[in-house]
């Protein structure tokens, strides 16, 4: 197998076909997600994507980073998607079969990208920073594995918390886990809205996704602006990432954006992102205008029941502990923040300064609970 570096945004179209199979259907992962991310948030950043191909020429293999350059920290190399756009369950890719092979392959080429005699100083490194990664990542532990084997050093804490709710066949079913209070106010949105007709879920196609997008974005901002929050799509490049995102996820039956209509209304809305039999909510919006209606909730009982009956075996709400995550019965995944510092002297100072300071800020934050507590 050989490793082939990405550097430009044509090379990263190039691979866009085998990248999105790769992710296995994780949409996350897909190049449809991170090439519009890279597009809007890749900036004065180096693309360090590494492809890696067998000997039939197939692509096998995928690790999606960029470098970044910091004064404190030096040459950090990342994975595409971090950040303000908070994507989760990111990872190293590999074809099922060649797990072991891609990630020492991709460990190798990292090592070898420090070595004093590799001519191509663009591609050295002193940190890879791994964010957004599932705890129980198997490809991420063999890369993290190879490149300790190498003399790499890792730290690790733990990240947020996402939220998965694993469905049964059938509505009633799910139902019946809930909570007796929690499942009376289900049926009251069911009964008095979205069975009488005044509450009606739509879903945005090649014609309506420009006017869905819009809808989700206007409810976004007001509801955000009502809390006295910026909304996300106050920020340029955010706005620009979601509708390239979107356009290419619709595209390849990714996307699944949708809104309610209340007295033909629209009062909610969310971009959730379709995998194999997984659902993702990403984001939403609520007119603060009619939140006696409970728009969220209605939103909620609506694409539950909608993924049910397209049988799938996942919802996921992704990152956050909020409380109405727990009340659906969803179960918390955890996710790992991983730094993996190079044998090299200058990157272990560094880290070591870092590992300093982070460790007072833990100390500090802990201390102003516990006064907080007394």
């Amino acid at each position: 197998m050989r490793v082939v570096r990405l550097s430009t945004t044509e090379e990263l179209e190039q691979f866009a076909a085998p990248w999105n199979a790769l992710a296995r259907g994780v949409p996350f992962r897909s190049h449809d997600w991170l090439a519009s991310w890279w597009r809007f948030y890749g900036g004065d950043h180096d693309l360090c994507a590494l492809a890696v191909i067998d000997d039939l020429g197939e692509v096998v293999g995928v690790a999606p980073l960029y470098l970044e350059r910091t004064t404190s920290r030096g040459r950090v190399l990342k994975l595409l998607g971090t950040g303000d756009v908070c994507s989760d369950y990111l990872s190293i890719l590999a074809a099922k079969g060649s797990e072991e092979e891609v990630t020492s392959v991709l460990a190798q080429w990292l090592v070898d990208a420090n070595h004093p005699a590799n001519p191509s100083p663009a591609a050295r490194w002193e940190l890879l920073e791994l964010s957004g990664v599932s705890a129980d990542d198997a490809h991420v532990a063999q890369l993290i594995g190879h490149m300790i084997e190498d003399g790499a050093q890792v730290h690790r804490r733990e990240g947020p918390n996402c939220w998965r709710i694993e469905l049964p066949d059938s509505w009633e079913t799910l139902l019946a886990a809930m909570s007796k209070s929690h499942r009376k106010q289900i049926r009251r949105v069911e009964k008095r809205l979205l069975d009488s007709g005044r509450a009606v879920l739509r879903t945005a196609d090649e014609t309506t996704l420009e006017p869905a997008l819009e809808i989700l974005i206007d409810l976004h901002q007001r509801r955000r602006q009502s809390l006295g929050q910026p909304g996300c799509f106050s920020s340029p490049a955010f706005s620009g990432f979601l509708h390239e995102a979107a356009r290419r996820l619709l595209a390849s039956k990714r996307l699944e954006l949708h809104w309610i209509e209340l007295d033909g209304r629209p009062v909610a809305a969310e971009f959730q992102l379709a995998g194999d039999d997984i659902v993702f909510a990403y984001q939403a919006g609520v007119d603060p205008d009619t939140l006696e209606e409970e728009p969220g909730r209605i939103i909620n009982v609506a694409t539950l029941r909608r993924a049910i009956e397209l049988g799938r075996r996942g919802f996921d709400f992704l990152r956050g502990d909020e409380p109405y995550k727990a009340h659906w019965r969803a179960g918390p995944r955890a996710s790992w923040e991983l730094r993996v510092v190079p044998s090299a002297a200058s990157a272990r100072l560094r880290h070591g300064v870092w590992l300093a300071g982070d460790t007072m800020k833990q100390l500090i934050k802990t201390g102003l609970n516990l006064s907080g507590m007394r």
